[in-house]
């Protein structure tokens, strides 16, 4: 089954949510409709241990991790999902952003 949307989950610091939201403006994710910029985000707490060889934005290496984070939720053509992921990189202060691409079966628009 082919989808025109996709759903994308990003975790990032709450220091990095203006920097995410003028990327995503400018390569027109969450455009439903007649608006634009939609998204939502939620706060949660992201854990992880940075191993040896990182350069970790927050944490100790060899040391687990528990720091606030937010879940972002945009909405994005799957045609412009590899340009959008590639963009949030450019803003996101981790070595390895947690950025997850879950398609869409049916949406309200």
């Amino acid at each position: 089954m082919d989808h025109q949307y996709c759903k994308l989950e990003i975790f990032i610091p709450e220091s990095h949510l203006e920097p995410l939201q003028r990327v995503l403006q400018e390569v027109d994710a969450g455009h439903i409709g007649n608006y634009d910029c939609c998204l939502s985000y939620s706060p949660v707490t992201g854990c992880w241990r940075p191993l040896a060889g990182t350069t970790p934005y927050l944490g100790s290496i060899g040391e687990i991790s528990r720091e606030p984070e937010l879940k972002v939720e945009v909405t994005v053509r799957v045609e412009r999902a590899d340009e959008t992921i590639a963009a949030i990189k450019r803003v996101h202060p981790y070595e390895e952003p947690v950025i997850n691409a879950i398609p869409l079966w049916r949406t309200s628009f």
